[in-house]
């Protein structure tokens, strides 16, 4: 047993189990989002893996190149030099992992950890790196296997090049091909199963004027969960008389759902034919909102809106997917796109034929990959005619082409998580705290903003992380980024993209959590509602 454990060990790579610890150590220093000792496991075994693959690509470079080695006692004495420092910086780092940890709880309003959360999270960072190593063995043996076969045809050099090409083809086509396909179908056959649900609580309508209703011409048990939730709730008008203090009017809700109809411009078609039915362009505000990847239009970007309005809005969306918005991002992200701008088109093209002085103020609107689609939605020079009042989009995912746009050209004196753009008078951000209200910068015809967290991984997180410290990370931290995080090649890559599905479980406010409060300054910035008071602001968010 004792002969083949060190059989076994003299296998691993030197190098990669160096390196492999380095990593795992700068894992445990904190990112975005504060992570439990499971979470923070998985990610310290990821680390530890890359780092180990990453190290023995080194060497074999290193080697290929037929750079100088040590030789000898030298070569002794360095391992032991090395392993050391890698042991100990391990050693340091998970002595300092609690406190790390915590720093950034204390941002986001959310538990401390204990001082078991180190050792839990070696003990999971170890199974998990085991699994994966063990998972690695298999492809390295499949490795070997084409190699030798390929080898009884042509030389052992090309063996190995080739081999080593058809696993890594093999694997993407599997992984993206067959198996991808069968992940994503179950994924989609699983979430549509949640989607035909309908909520403790929630009833069709007996507003004829909100869809599934009884009038409607979507039928309610095509809207989806999160559409029926959406037209069954929200403030009536006997609660916006008693806030406001006047008359107001029912506010007018519309949704149509991916089994509402086949094709997305019948869909498209269908929103159009309902909005009229409920003579939503007469009102005053028309809300065009491009719901999340699940189907959801967040109820507190609606309900503000409808409070400062007087109840006189109407607010629709048309469903794409049933994937949360993450897993959407991943998988097939251009389906919001197609989506947005195939409805956006429908709506406009009827809406530019009412006259101008009788027709809503429209806005776009969307959350997360809501926002991603929504932002693309309306063609600068399709709208440069006739344009569109404005946008507010919360939690833009890092693909969105404008945001990112915006970012990149951001004034000079402005930091990455809260840019100024220009003369800010057609664009401008917001975080945790307004940052709208520019007492010296005058909006245009046209007002658009963007909320994000300073935390939130669905905004900065990028590919360029991986290799590139990101400008968010450069100069003043935004409030709830701790102090204590820094950017490591490779490392603070895998961090934040295991950041990401975990940016919705955190305290609202933080992440990728937006507060129904948090609309209302945007709202009143983008939509200029009559005779409307910073009181008037202050009363809004208190009763949200």
């Amino acid at each position: 047993m004792k002969n083949y454990l060190k059989r076994y060990w003299r296998k691993f790579s030197y190098t990669g189990l160096v390196v492999g610890v380095i990593f795992f150590a700068l894992s445990l220093t904190p990112s975005l989002i504060p992570r439990g000792y499971w979470i923070q496991g998985v990610v310290s075994g990821t680390a530890l893996v890359v780092g180990y693959g990453f190290g023995s690509l080194l060497y074999w470079l290193w080697s290929v190149l037929e750079l100088p080695k040590f030789k000898n006692k030298a070569k002794k004495n360095a391992k032991y030099i090395f392993a050391t420092f890698a042991g100990l910086f391990a050693v340091i780092n998970l002595i300092k992992t609690t406190d790390w940890q915590n720093s950034i709880r204390i941002l986001v309003e959310v538990p401390p950890v204990n001082d078991t959360h180190a050792l839990k999270l070696v003990i999971i960072a170890i199974l998990f790196a085991i699994i994966l190593l063990w998972i690695s063995r298999l492809f390295k043996k499949f490795y070997n296997f084409l190699s030798k076969q390929l080898h009884k045809i042509i030389s052992k050099r090309a063996a190995n090049v080739l081999g080593s090409v058809l696993v890594v083809f093999i694997t993407i086509t599997l992984v993206t091909g067959v198996l991808g396909e069968k992940v994503l179908d179950w994924l989609d056959a699983s979430f549509s199963q949640v989607d035909e649900m309908t909520e403790d609580g929630i009833e069709m309508p007996t507003d004829i004027m909100r869809s599934g209703s009884s009038e409607s011409l979507i039928a309610w048990e095509t809207i989806g969960r999160r559409g029926k939730n959406f037209v069954a709730q929200g403030p009536y008008s006997s609660q916006i008389e008693g806030f406001n203090g006047s008359s107001a009017f029912n506010p007018l809700r519309a949704y149509v759902g991916v089994r509402t109809a086949d094709t997305l411009e019948e869909r498209a078609e269908i929103a159009l034919d309902e909005l009229k039915r409920i003579n939503a362009f007469d009102r005053k505000v028309l809300v065009i909102a491009t719901p999340t990847g699940t189907g959801w239009i967040d109820g507190g970007a609606a309900d503000t809106l409808e409070y400062m309005h007087n109840g006189d809005t109407a607010i629709f969306g048309v469903q794409y997917s049933y994937l949360p918005s993450w897993l959407t991002l991943l998988v097939s992200p251009e389906k919001a796109k197609e989506s947005s701008e195939v409805v956006f088109t429908k709506i406009y093209n009827y809406w530019t034929t009412l006259p101008e002085d009788e027709r809503p103020m429209l806005y776009l609107h969307g959350l997360s990959l809501g926002a991603y689609g929504s932002e693309a939605s309306a063609s600068l020079f399709q709208i440069f005619k006739e344009p569109i009042d404005g946008a507010l989009w919360a939690g833009p995912p890092f693909p969105s082409s404008i945001w990112s746009t915006a970012t990149n050209i951001r004034n000079p004196e402005s930091p990455a998580w809260l840019p100024t753009i220009n003369d800010s008078s057609l664009l401008r951000f917001t975080g945790m705290d307004n940052s709208l209200n520019i007492s010296d910068k005058e909006w245009g015809k046209m007002r658009m903003v963007y909320m994000q967290h300073p935390s939130d991984p669905m905004v900065f997180f990028s590919p360029d992380i991986l290799f590139k410290k990101p400008d968010w990370l450069i100069g003043e931290r935004g409030p709830d980024v701790s102090e204590d995080f820094n950017w490591y090649p490779v490392v603070t890559f895998v961090q934040t993209m295991f950041d990401l599905p975990i940016a919705s479980t955190i305290t609202p406010g933080h992440g990728h959590r937006y507060r129904a409060e948090e609309y209302i300054n945007g709202w009143v910035a983008v939509s200029n509602p009559e005779n409307w008071t910073e009181e008037d602001t202050e009363r809004l968010k208190e009763l949200f």
